[in-house]
């Protein structure tokens, strides 16, 4: 039989610092597993109204800052964007540009799913999605979330039960 997932909504914040997001999915708990965890996650994320997002976007650092702290969100924020390690100081330049300039056209940071990505990958979606209107980058910023939050829920559910964490 497989273990239950018994998430914690402090375990669940370092997923997503929406805490509406957090509550709604710690009030199904527990969970029989990854898939159902989720799926209740999926279904929360896509009824967070815009401030409650922008609650989450507010926990997450711009791309390029590297995350201080020893919390759990703070590293795997770490890891995430790890593909700017090896970044040249052009190539940091440019993101820090393109954030700039990003955050003043949509009011908020730029937020990427960065697991897997280079750092010019990066560069090049935030160029990108300079071009969207309000509603187009609106609806993307929501797939990225649902990206990341997606992936650390996997991690949350993978480590051992620490308490407050899972």
């Amino acid at each position: 039989m497989s273990e239950r997932l018994d998430v914690t909504e402090g375990g669940l914040l370092a997923c997503c610092a929406s805490r509406r997001w957090a509550a709604e999915v710690a009030a199904g708990r527990p969970y029989a597993g990854l898939a159902e965890l989720r799926a209740a996650s999926a279904k929360a994320l896509a009824g967070l109204d815009w401030a409650d997002v922008e609650e989450a976007l507010a926990a997450h650092p711009r791309i390029g800052d590297r995350v201080r702290g020893a919390g759990t969100e703070a590293a795997w924020s770490r890891g995430e964007q790890s593909g700017m390690d090896a970044a040249a100081a052009e190539l940091r330049t440019a993101l820090v540009e393109g954030n700039r300039a990003y955050e003043d056209r949509f009011g908020h940071v730029f937020l990427i799913c960065a697991t897997g990505l280079g750092a010019a990958e990066m560069l090049a979606a935030l160029r990108a999605r300079l071009g969207n209107d309000a509603a187009a980058e609106r609806a993307a910023v929501r797939a990225e979330l649902a990206k990341i939050v997606d992936l650390r829920l996997a991690k949350l559910a993978a480590a051992p039960g620490k308490e407050g964490e899972r």
